[in-house]
């Protein structure tokens, strides 16, 4: 049996300030790799930091067979979803956002003063980023992310 040398393969830390901006983006938005195959060796998981600057929006897109998740650090994100991107859902400050493979979307900061920053989780080394052209709709429906420990705001 081969002895593993947990110095080298073991924990990994990577300091904020040395993360890889050289990575798939979408207009609107930047990605800053943290996590993935070339840098850690991870074979999973992919992890970035987003920032959304003040009042701006992504173009709309998906990540292929790939599942996100986004947690927000600081700022309020508005999420639209779906074909015309009719869905809509915000989170703030400790929410996560669960996006599904193949789901067009759109990310939204939805504060005209601050910036919006999260840390994005994917299921796959691949950093998938399919830009899509869809037209929004003006008035998109409201989803409400509720559980059995958080009923809806209007119950």
């Amino acid at each position: 049996m081969t002895e593993i040398d947990w110095r080298e393969n073991g924990v990994r830390v990577i300091p904020g300030n040395q993360l890889d901006s050289n990575t798939a983006q979408t207009p609107g938005m930047n990605r800053a790799a943290a996590i993935n195959h070339a840098r850690v060796g991870a074979q999973k998981l992919w992890a970035c930091t987003v920032t959304i600057h003040p009042n701006a929006k992504t173009g709309a897109h998906h990540h292929g067979p790939v599942e996100s998740v986004i947690y927000v650090v600081r700022g309020k994100a508005r999420m639209r979803w779906g074909e015309k991107l009719e869905f809509m859902a915000e989170a703030g400050p400790g929410d996560f956002i669960y996006v599904p493979p193949y789901v067009p979307h759109q990310e939204i900061n939805a504060d005209p003063g601050a910036p919006l920053d999260c840390v994005l989780m994917r299921s796959d080394q691949e950093p998938v980023v399919v830009n899509l052209n869809i037209a929004p709709v003006e008035a998109p429906e409201s989803v409400y992310w509720v559980d059995p420990g958080h009923p809806h705001p209007h119950e």
